[in-house]
């Protein structure tokens, strides 16, 4: 891969990864469109670098977790975890065929249209949400992100409509789902470093290119974070299930 690519794939990584649009569907979207075949390695260290960029914009409630883990906390982060990674496991051969792209187009609509149900939902029963972020809340976010594992369909805005569709708030759902994004994403990385072990696939990658494209996703990824925890506070899903509609349409047309 070259350092053009490289870099587009870091920045699409940081920015699509917390915002409710998908990173791994527009990453599937341009190896269609550039004809390029993903790397498991690229896609390692990009995993990395969005992985710390939540440790860093979270660090005190990483910490807190960390220090106490047997707290409330803690828990929610264990009851979410368990029920993605079975869900994940048993999906798994249908998700490696829709890698291919086929059914990108669907997926994206999908992200959109819950998107649009959740946010008119939350303007409805807002006044009557609860106060406190329960396991039950953490459950039904975890099945969530157990089923967003397809591309396309955004892990973030997936567990973040979960949230608000089980009665928490907007700014509670959309921190724990970044929370909750960080032991799934160090088993996708250990899932992915085997398959590289046991495939044997070599290893070979522009290293100016990977490692300028590892500092914008990590970049990128710091921004998009604090940019979508303000976002879920006063902005609308509305405009993020518009533009999943229009990926979609180009989605249909160029694949």
């Amino acid at each position: 891969m070259d350092i053009f690519y490289l870099a587009v794939l870091g920045l699409v990584q940081g920015l699509c990864e917390f915002l409710p649009i998908s990173s791994s569907g527009h990453l599937v979207l341009l190896s269609n469109l550039f004809n390029i075949e993903d790397s498991l390695f690229v896609s390692i260290i990009l995993h990395v670098a969005t992985l710390l960029a939540v440790v860093i914009v979270l660090r005190k409630e990483v910490w807190q977790i960390i220090r106490h883990p047997f707290s409330n906390e803690a828990i929610n982060i264990y009851i979410a975890t368990i029920p993605t990674a079975i869900i994940v496991l048993i999906l798994m051969p249908i998700v490696n065929l829709s890698f291919g792209g086929g059914f990108l187009a669907i997926s994206f609509l999908i992200s959109a249209l819950l998107l649009l149900f959740s946010e008119h939902y939350y303007k409805k029963k807002e006044a009557s949400f609860q106060k406190d972020f329960s396991y039950k809340n953490a459950l039904i976010m975890g099945v969530a992100q157990g089923l967003a594992v397809f591309p396309g369909i955004s892990r973030s805005g997936t567990t973040i409509c979960a949230g608000l569709l089980s009665g928490a708030k907007k700014e509670d759902s959309a921190k724990f789902s970044f929370l909750m994004s960080i032991p799934i994403i160090i088993l996708s990385l250990l899932m992915e470093i085997f398959k590289i072990i046991v495939q044997k696939e070599p290893i070979s990658v522009n290293v100016i290119g990977l490692i300028i494209s590892f500092a914008i996703a990590f970049v990128i990824g710091i921004l998009s974070i604090k940019l979508m925890l303000k976002l879920t506070q006063k902005l609308s899903f509305k405009w993020f299930s518009l533009y999943l509609l229009a990926i979609a349409v180009l989605t249909l047309i160029l694949i």
